[in-house]
């Protein structure tokens, strides 16, 4: 779609680009969402892709991704073996209800920044512990966490001109054992609801991630494997208003699932399943 309403050339910083927002600006990345819908609101757009922001380093610490990276090229990097989450980032990108066009120019932080109960990086993200890094206009850098990001549906904790710069994700997260469960009304559907759970070897905790069926990612942590009791107990104290409706799914039966499933990644965990 074109952006009929935009006035300026789209400005391509060499540098730290937050500085010159102002009202009217939108930040461009992938632009899959961008130019899919009217935006009667922008005058201008700021190309991050100019940046050339560094799209995965893995390191001593971690993995650290930069926002601008594609889909494509999360899925296709190799990660180091004894990671032994690995697996989950290529469950994650084919979690994306997506045709080859977005596959291949969405990024990593665009998927969170839209903030959509059924983001598949925000699940990923928030399920492996990571830690988002914020640019301010003001020339300021926060850091938080990325249970923390996202408040709701399409709704996020950015300030105006805020932008998410990189996504840290510890070595300690990349080490452990998971399992994860996902359910949609067709093969290559929306996430109706989207769990993980990560379990530290030698250990008996359990980090728990639910997402898509609520409207915020919501983590359950055990310090101790929970029995099924336990973990029930857990899901049915969680507020009504955070279970999502939409033509998906009803936040009943979003309730169920989560339920239903959790058991499942309970018990594979316990049993030594999964990576």
């Amino acid at each position: 779609m074109d952006l009929d309403t935009i006035t300026e050339v789209v400005r391509r910083p060499s540098g730290r680009p937050d500085a010159d927002w102002r009202s009217g600006d939108a930040w461009l990345a992938g632009g899959t969402w961008l130019f899919s819908v009217e935006q009667p609101d922008l005058r201008r757009l700021i190309d991050l892709t100019a940046l050339r922001w560094e799209p995965l380093v893995p390191g001593a610490a971690g993995l650290a991704i930069g926002a601008t990276c594609t889909i494509r090229d999360l899925y296709a990097h190799a990660l180091p073996k004894e990671w032994s989450a690995g697996g989950l980032f290529a469950k994650s990108c084919e979690a994306f209800l997506s045709s080859c066009k977005v596959w291949n120019a969405a990024t990593v932080g665009g998927n969170i920044c839209m903030s959509l109960p059924a983001g598949p990086m925000i699940t990923l993200t928030v399920a492996l512990e990571a830690r988002y890094e914020l640019w301010a206009p003001d020339g300021s850098t926060r850091t938080v966490d990325a249970l923390d990001f996202v408040t709701g549906d399409h709704r996020n904790i950015l300030a105006p001109g805020e932008i998410l710069r990189r996504i840290d994700i510890p070595v300690h997260a990349l080490w452990k054992r998971t399992a994860h469960r996902r359910f949609s009304l067709t093969r290559l559907g929306r996430s109706a609801v989207f769990l993980i759970g990560t379990h530290t070897p030698g250990t008996g905790d359990l980090l728990l991630t639910v997402t898509a069926g609520t409207t915020r990612p919501v983590r359950l942590a055990f310090d101790a494997m929970p029995d099924a009791r336990t973990l029930q107990e857990s899901t049915d104290a969680l507020p009504a208003g955070v279970w999502f409706d939409d033509p998906n799914g009803t936040p009943d039966h979003r309730r169920h699932l989560t339920q239903h499933f959790a058991e499942e990644i309970r018990r594979e965990l316990l049993a030594g399943g999964a990576a």
